[in-house]
């Protein structure tokens, strides 16, 4: 099928292109990553523009879109006012999960293109459910977009090596797709059942005390902490399976080819300066700034500041053992690179201290800039190590996930010992 697909496309380009996408989304089984990238590599030959081809492709996604929300809009409805309470998904149902779906279904419209599947009948069921159609366009066509522009823009830097890693591009997208939809899952359920949650709490402080809101406050931080470390903690046991188990090949040499193109020599001096993030002479300060915020603002000083210190030399020691450990030889011939040091060390630094910085601050923008902003310079940082070829892309990703992993268990251990603390004051 995919080879049919591609041999009409060298034949009638942008026409089968938008087609093929439009069919597709009406949950016709054809090869749109494939198509993509392939469309990707005739725009690298000269074949085909590239915002031509994105804006194309966006249409005929997007009119694929149109008509399954019309048809499931049109037929879907009455089937299951009539015969839904036979497989037991009656009109009460219905009406549940088209509040659900109204509510926050539209940013799971985004995420699903990615996953095969999934975005085949999304269409359909945004019209069973009457998502409102205003709504469902914004959404549905922006992610449309969105789609196209990554597999076409993919394609055509992978360029002549299009065939050789379509399929790994198009296996990681899935999985990033996957993870997606958990989170976006975990965090509706959260926001859903926020309410029981203080429930329990309620029922678990002692009656007569004092500082009832903050002691439910705490053990969210920690339900939520721990959520975090256990799938830092899954994604990290999956990583050293695929390490012993050398699969990191593949990934490596794509990510590492995709990093080369983008950032040509011109990027030299900037790399520079993103390496220079990761150095002491920025990361000591940043900790010397959150110490004096600890002791100008924190309620339990000592508390703060000894868990500071505890996270910073102890994640020396979590970086030096677990690179010990691997003993892999990177890049140039370089010792121990898995984990990245710098990435894993850039985590723990900035990380930790952006968290004990925002939890005394109400303002939930504050908190937003502070992710963004540990983000940033981490991605900057590791981008930096595969530019110079110092580090494999592995190497980088085990950085993250190892240096998260340990931010996220002290982070559970503090707000442990303060809520000890305050129970034994109280």
């Amino acid at each position: 099928m995919a080879q049919f697909v591609q041999h009409l496309m060298d034949q009638y380009g942008y026409f089968v292109l938008g087609a093929s996408l439009l069919l597709e989304l009406l949950a016709i089984p054809l090869p749109g990553e494939v198509l993509m990238t392939y469309t990707g590599l005739l725009v690298f030959q000269g074949h085909l523009n590239w915002i031509l081809s994105i804006l194309i492709a966006g249409l005929g996604a997007s009119l694929g879109m149109t008509i399954s929300y019309w048809i499931g809009y049109t037929l879907g409805n009455p089937f299951f006012e009539k015969y839904g309470s036979r497989i037991h998904f009656g009109p009460e149902k219905l009406h549940k999960i088209s509040y659900w779906f109204e509510r926050y279904g539209n940013k799971l419209l985004i995420i699903a293109y990615y996953i095969p599947g999934i975005r085949h009948f999304t269409g359909y069921f945004s019209g069973v459910t009457r998502m409102p159609f205003r709504t469902y366009m914004i959404y549905a066509y922006s992610g449309a977009i969105v789609w196209t522009s990554t597999f076409i823009s993919l394609g055509e830097i992978l360029g002549p090596k299009w065939e050789q890693f379509h399929r790994t591009i198009t296996k990681y997208s899935i999985i990033v797709g996957i993870i997606s939809v958990l989170i976006f899952f975990a965090v509706y359920g959260f926001k859903r059942y926020r309410n029981q949650l203080y429930g329990v709490a309620r029922m678990v402080v002692a009656k007569g005390v004092r500082t009832f809101h903050t002691l439910t406050r705490v053990r969210l931080l920690i339900l939520i902490s721990f959520g975090v470390f256990l799938t830092l903690f899954i994604i990290m046991a999956g990583l050293v399976q695929d390490f012993l188990a050398n699969e990191f090949d593949e990934f490596d040499e794509v990510t590492s080819y995709i990093i080369h193109v983008l950032f040509e020599e011109r990027w030299a001096v900037w790399m520079n300066r993103f390496t220079y993030l990761a150095s002491f002479q920025v990361l000591l300060p940043i900790a010397m700034f959150t110490l004096l915020w600890i002791l100008a603002k924190g309620k339990e000083r000592l508390l703060e500041a000894g868990f500071l210190l505890f996270v910073l030399i102890g994640g020396e020691f979590w970086d030096e053992g677990l690179r010990r450990l691997f003993h892999r030889t990177g890049p140039k011939h370089l010792l121990n690179t898995f984990p990245s040091e710098q990435t894993l060390i850039t985590i723990i630094f900035i990380g930790f201290a952006a968290y004990l910085i925002v939890r005394h601050v109400r303002r939930a923008w504050i908190g937003a800039v502070a992710f963004v902003v540990v983000f940033l310079v981490s991605f900057l940082v590791g981008i930096s190590r595969i530019y110079f070829g110092i580090q494999y892309p592995s190497d980088v990703v085990a950085g993250y996930v190892f240096g998260g992993v340990w931010v996220s268990l002290n982070v559970i251990l503090l707000e442990i010992f303060r809520l000890i603390r305050t129970a034994k004051i109280e």
